[in-house]
């Protein structure tokens, strides 16, 4: 669920972070730019989610071995076992597979099929990643970085109590995942930031907040 920055009061404090902005700098270079703010929010009763990563790999990664993009995870509450953590597979963000080895069981239409064959690994993968599988236990106000491509998932929510996550999402130049968010501020929110936060964010300026346009959905996980 995308949400306005302007709506999140401490904003600010979390994209001025000395950590947030060090770490943005020495993945993604000066240039970065914040495309994505939301919240993922693992409901009681949510089921265990198929090994994937956030969007295809782009060439920047599968052939320049770059990471172009990082998404840093900020949990709203202290995690229980019981609330679906997030499982990640350490170093799967160089993980490349081909449209013929598409996971079973995926997308049921031939567009979504065509669009995420680069987000779901094949089904005969999962062994390796259950293998390498760490489980992330945060604490309200920890926050994380990881690359969007690192394969993980979502584990089932067994507890009555939701699991909500803050997901800012950052590109370096010439990525383009920005397309995939509709990221907006109002001219009047923009007067107020700083150069060194207003020159970092990919965002549209609108004269008041508009509903956002959910681009980025994976059918495969619904």
């Amino acid at each position: 669920m995308e949400v306005q920055p302007e709506r999140l009061s401490g904003f600010l404090d979390i994209v001025q972070h000395p950590w947030f902005v060090g770490v943005c700098h020495a993945v993604l270079g000066p240039g970065y730019r914040i495309v994505e703010v939301g919240f993922d929010i693992p409901f009681p009763g949510a089921q265990d989610q198929p090994w994937h990563r956030d969007f295809p790999s782009p060439e920047a990664t599968t052939i320049g071995r770059r990471l172009d993009s990082l998404a840093f995870n900020l949990s709203a509450v202290d995690t229980l076992a019981a609330m679906g953590p997030l499982e990640i597979a350490p170093g799967t963000q160089w993980d490349v597979w081909g449209d013929r080895e598409r996971a079973e069981g995926g997308p049921s239409s031939t567009a979504d099929a065509d669009r995420e064959a680069g987000i779901f690994p094949p089904a005969a993968w999962a062994p390796r990643y259950a293998a390498r599988a760490q489980t992330r236990m945060p604490r309200r106000g920890d926050i994380s970085a990881r690359s969007a491509l690192t394969v993980h998932r979502g584990t089932a929510n067994r507890s009555d109590m939701a699991r909500p996550v803050l997901v800012v999402g950052v590109d370096a130049p010439g990525a383009a995942n920005g397309a995939r968010h509709d990221l907006q501020i109002t001219q009047a929110y923009a007067d107020t930031l700083p150069a060194a936060v207003r020159e970092h964010l990919q965002a549209r300026v609108v004269p008041r907040l508009q509903d956002i346009d959910q681009i980025h959905h994976i059918a495969g996980l619904l």
